[in-house]
C-alpha cells in the first residue's frame, strides 16, 4: 500500500501534522483543563489538512517544481542573459502580488494605519495602502530573484549578498518610519511562502544544474534567503517616502 505515491505522501503529511496536533491536545486537556470543543469539527478539519498537505505536495513535485527547471535549463541553452533576467524579475514579482500571506498582512496593516490615522480611514484609501505594500514588496522580490540568478551566472559568494543586505537593513532601520518598521521586518517571512518557495528554488536549483562550472547544492540554494531580505529595505524606503 505505502509504494503508491499518493498514499505514502498521505501517511507522511499525517506525521507531519501529529506534532502540532499533540501538543494542542496535551494542553488543551492536561494544562487548561478544558473539554476539546466540537470534536468532530476538529477530526474533519484535521482530515482536510493532511488531504491537502498531501494534494499541495504531489502538486509541486508534478507541476511547478518539473516547469521550473525545465525552464532554467531552457533559458541557459538558449544563452540570452537578458531574457533570463526578465523571467527571474517577473517570475518573483508575479509569484509574490499573488501571495496569500502577503495579502492578508498588507490587508491588515492597512486596516490598523487606518484606525490610526495614519491614513484615511476609508476603504479606498486602505485598498490603495495595502496594493502599495504588496505592489513594493513584490517588486523587491522581483529584484532579489533577478540579482540572486545574476549570482548564479556569475559565480558571486552568496555572503556578500546577505552581509551587504543586513547592512542596508540596519542603516535604514533608524531613519524609517516606526510604523513601518515591523511590517517591513514581517514582509521578508511572508513574502517567502507557497507560491514563491516551490518556483524560486526550482529555478535556483535547474539553473545552477543546467550552468558548466556550478554546484547545484552551492549554487542553485540561497534565493529565497535574499527574496527574503530586500523586502525589508523596499518597505522601509516606501515608508520614508509616502
Amino acid at each position: 500500500m505505502f509504494k503508491n505515491p499518493f498514499i505514502k505522501q498521505l501517511f507522511s503529511s499525517f506525521l507531519d501534522l501529529v506534532p502540532i496536533l499533540a501538543v494542542v491536545l496535551i494542553f488543551q486537556v492536561f494544562i487548561i483543563r478544558q473539554p476539546i470543543p466540537d470534536v468532530g469539527s476538529l477530526i474533519g478539519g484535521t482530515l482536510f489538512v493532511i488531504l491537502g498537505l498531501t494534494l499541495f505536495v504531489q502538486g509541486l513535485e508534478q507541476s511547478l517544481f518539473p516547469i521550473g527547471e525545465a525552464m532554467a535549463y531552457a533559458f541557459a541553452r538558449k544563452g540570452s542573459v537578458f531574457w533570463l533576467l526578465a523571467f527571474a524579475f517577473c517570475l518573483g514579482f508575479g509569484t509574490t502580488v499573488a501571495e496569500p500571506a502577503l495579502i492578508a498582512v498588507a490587508q491588515e496593516a492597512a486596516n490598523i494605519a487606518g484606525n490610526a490615522g495614519i491614513i484615511e480611514p476609508t476603504d479606498d484609501a486602505k485598498d490603495g495602502y495595502a496594493l502599495g505594500l504588496r505592489i513594493t514588496v513584490a517588486l523587491s522580490v522581483g529584484f532579489a530573484i533577478l540579482v540572486g540568478v545574476l549570482r548564479i551566472i556569475r559565480g558571486w559568494p552568496l555572503y556578500y549578498l546577505i552581509i551587504g543586505g543586513y547592512c542596508g537593513v540596519i542603516m535604514m532601520t533608524p531613519f524609517a518610519p516606526p510604523e513601518i518598521i515591523g511590517i517591513a521586518y514581517d514582509s521578508g517571512g511572508v513574502t517567502t511562502s507557497t507560491i514563491t518557495v516551490p518556483l524560486v528554488t526550482a529555478l535556483g536549483v535547474g539553473l545552477a544544474t543546467a550552468i558548466k562550472g556550478r554546484n547545484a547544492m552551492v549554487d542553485g540554494f540561497g534565493l529565497i534567503a535574499f527574496a527574503s531580505l530586500t523586502p525589508m529595505i523596499f518597505v522601509m524606503a516606501y515608508g520614508m517616502l509616502r
